[in-house]
């Protein structure tokens, strides 16, 4: 779903938000090269002889005819956790008020985020959070439950808040996040994969570290594509300001911009054979382009998992 068919223009109200985005996701679907995926949002399911019949819908068998249990909060099929680096250069595109159509990088992050936790949540998936930047920010353990899921979108809901100048080491937390989740997972990465210090190999041995539990892992490389991959600014002389590490370097864009390209290009192709290495999906988003693939990504991997 792309940003102008939502009709709010502020980000007033992220759980209702992420409603629109799911049902314009939904609804889209079966137009889409999935349209053969089941995708059942439920929370009914039939009833099978032996079982118990304290949980049957009666008020749903008078007008159905039909058997259904009560699936409750607690009965979730697949555990997902959603990590977000909510580091300074995830704060990029510096931003004095977001909406729906102008977000930061971090921004577009919890809106996905908060979209994936509304499908999980009809899917009865149990859902977990980690946010980091130069310390581990936040962390929610996977659940179902409305209570949980409220706390999580009140977390998410800060990362509009203006970022502090922090650098931020992404495979030190991740290496502390796999740590903490035991049990088999669907996990999702948002980051920029900017690091300050450390080489690409010692982030991919945190990924690797994500994996060892035989977790699946989406990253979602989030950039800026206007001007983060295709370098698109005027000609006038610009000081590019690392928001980082305050680094400063003054330049004529048209000068530079088809070495930037070509240097970025084969950067993201880096990225991609090295996600294929490890055996992690790699899913580049372009915060300009709205929400589908994210979700459709969640399909794939729910598939994968079940």
């Amino acid at each position: 779903m792309h940003l102008s068919e939502v009709k709010s223009s502020e980000i007033k109200n992220l759980d209702l938000l992420a409603k629109q985005v799911v049902e314009g996701f939904i609804t889209g679907i079966h137009k889409s090269p999935f349209h053969g995926f089941s995708v059942e949002f439920s929370e009914h399911k039939l009833y099978n002889n032996g079982e118990s019949t304290r949980h049957i819908d009666w008020k749903l068998f008078a007008k159905t005819e039909k058997l259904y249990t009560k699936k409750y909060e607690e009965e979730t099929n697949l555990r997902c956790h959603i990590i977000i680096d909510n580091s300074a250069s995830m704060h990029y595109p510096i931003l004095k008020k977001q909406t729906v159509n102008s977000l930061n990088k971090v921004g577009f992050s919890a809106v996905a985020a908060a979209s994936l936790m509304e499908i999980l949540k009809r899917q009865r998936d149990a859902v977990g959070l980690s946010i980091y930047s130069d310390s581990y920010e936040y962390y929610a353990p996977e659940k179902g439950g409305e209570r949980h899921r409220t706390m999580l979108l009140h977390q998410l809901e800060k990362l509009f808040l203006p970022a502090k100048k922090t650098t931020t080491e992404t495979y030190k937390y991740l290496h502390e996040i796999a740590e903490k989740i035991h049990r088999r997972s669907l996990i999702f990465l948002f980051t920029d994969m900017f690091q300050t210090s450390k080489a690409d190999d010692a982030l991919f041995e945190a990924l690797r570290h994500l994996k060892y539990n035989k977790h699946e892992v989406i990253l979602f490389h989030t950039y800026d594509g206007k001007t983060e991959f295709d370098f698109n600014f005027d000609n006038s002389p610009k000081k590019f300001i690392d928001v980082e590490t305050g680094e400063e370097i003054n330049v004529f864009a048209e000068n530079i911009k088809e070495k930037y390209k070509e240097l970025v290009g084969n950067y993201f192709k880096e990225l991609k054979n090295k996600c294929l290495q490890y055996k992690i999906d790699y899913v580049p988003v372009d915060i300009h382009k709205g929400y589908n693939e994210i979700l459709t990504s969640y399909l794939i991997g729910r598939k994968k998992n079940k």
